[in-house]
């Protein structure tokens, strides 16, 4: 083997732990793109991922081949050049620059009146907190917020149901997973004013037939930390060893957890938890969703980020769902409608073989725990190949994208058989 032993490359790129207590700025940070195309390879870039402050993976390391964006801090270049030389790690650097792409993000004044509420822009939590309880006065005896859980650093996390009648069946939306991922917050907001607000006779008829419990955020402290501390932040912001924080709360939940598609490494952005349910965000929206809901959830949908992907179940094997016919059948109609308006391409499938191997998610909890037929995930824009937007898609795009994903969504309903339920 030629190079230098993994222990020695981690070594000789070590970094002391950068304080956190000013804003995150990545002046002349490096982005590089690597495909490790051996087993040896892969393990050198799993070591590397959560090894340092230094290293900021865009991408989970889980196979051979894969494509793993890659950000770098200036200081580590020559060393993190080298270690994939050493290992001969195909790499091509992508950007020299990465705060140049943070300086753009449009940002509403958190003290706006709550009734200016728009989709030109991002939210900051306590904006959308503070629309969401407008609502419940806007449309009384429609909405009403409840508390779906809290969080590490004492946080609530409110939903909104909708429902125009009882005895009706439900359909549940979960945004805001993955902090730095803002677009999934904004389309589910957008998705929740347009079961309100919008007059299209078919989405009247929708917005009315079911109840609604849309979640807009589901990890509030790492949101929260996207706008003080740092853009990229991923998990949740619990306080672990030798001082990382958080878990990956799309990894956390107890549906085959941790079996793959995860890292046991505290520092790593795919960082699973020392346990299922170790992370208060997802132990307590799951018990809201046991409890609370308990047989009244037809559809799961999750909205995430990015790669212009419908998902669905399993992330922990490549076997099939036992309704596998009924849920291609809805993705092929939902991916045809989400094409329609602006032509934005969707693929996608099972979890497992669509985008990668991923054990522990919220949508594989809610089919294979709580009964729900149903279950999907949204992968919003942009598409995998436009890759540095991924996280920072312009506020511009926010409406295109809501506007698409209620399309696909309201045929996914149909799909799905409303009729049985009117």
């Amino acid at each position: 083997m030629k190079g230098l032993s993994i222990t020695f490359v981690l070594a000789i790129l070590g970094l002391a732990s950068v304080s956190l207590a000013l804003k995150a700025r990545y002046d002349n940070y490096h982005v590089y793109q690597l495909q490790p195309k051996t087993a040896e390879q892969l393990e050198l870039v799993k070591q590397l991922d959560g090894s340092r402050d230094s290293y900021i993976f865009l991408d989970a390391v889980h196979y051979v081949n894969s494509k793993i964006h890659v950000v770098v801090a200036p200081h580590r270049v020559p060393d993190f050049v080298k270690a994939l030389e050493n290992y001969s790690i195909a790499y091509e650097l992508m950007e020299t620059n990465v705060q140049a792409h943070l300086e753009d993000d449009i940002v509403a004044n958190p003290n706006r009146r709550s009734d200016d509420y728009s989709w030109t822009e991002y939210h900051e939590l306590e904006d959308t907190y503070n629309w969401l309880h407008s609502l419940e006065q806007k449309y009384p005896g429609v909405v009403s917020i409840f508390k779906a859980g809290r969080t590490y650093e004492g946080r609530d996390i409110l939903g909104v149901k909708i429902t125009y009648g009882p005895g009706k069946k439900g359909i549940f939306l979960e945004g805001g997973m993955h902090a730095r991922e803002w677009i999934g917050p904004a389309t589910t907001t957008y998705i929740l004013n347009q079961l309100l607000s919008s007059t299209d006779k078919e989405v009247r008829m929708i917005a009315e037939s079911f109840d609604w419990y849309i979640v807009p955020h589901a990890n509030p402290d790492g949101f929260v930390y996207t706008h003080t501390t740092d853009r990229l932040w991923r998990k949740t912001r619990t306080s672990y060893e030798n001082g990382c924080f958080g878990a990956d709360p799309n990894r956390n939940w107890d549906f085959h957890w941790n079996e793959i598609g995860a890292s046991d490494n505290p520092c790593s952005d795919t960082y699973a938890g020392p346990s299922a349910f170790s992370e208060i965000e997802t132990k307590t929206l799951a018990e809201y969703i046991a409890t609370e809901l308990k047989g009244k959830i037809f559809l799961f949908v999750s909205f995430h980020s990015y790669s212009q992907l419908l998902l669905f179940p399993y992330g922990h094997t490549n076997e099939l769902p036992p309704n596998y016919n009924d849920l291609k059948r809805v993705f092929d109609v939902a991916i045809d409608a989400a094409a329609e308006r602006y032509g934005t391409k969707y693929t996608g499938g099972n979890i497992y073989d669509a985008i990668y191997p991923a054990a522990g998610a919220s949508l594989d909890w809610a089919y294979g725990t709580q009964g729900v037929k149903y279950a999907y995930c949204y992968e919003l824009r942009p598409s995998s190949l436009n890759f540095w937007t991924g996280f920072k898609l312009p506020a511009s795009q926010i409406i295109p994208t809501g506007e698409e994903t209620m399309d696909s969504l309201m045929a996914m309903i149909k799909e799905a058989g409303i009729t049985h339920f009117l």
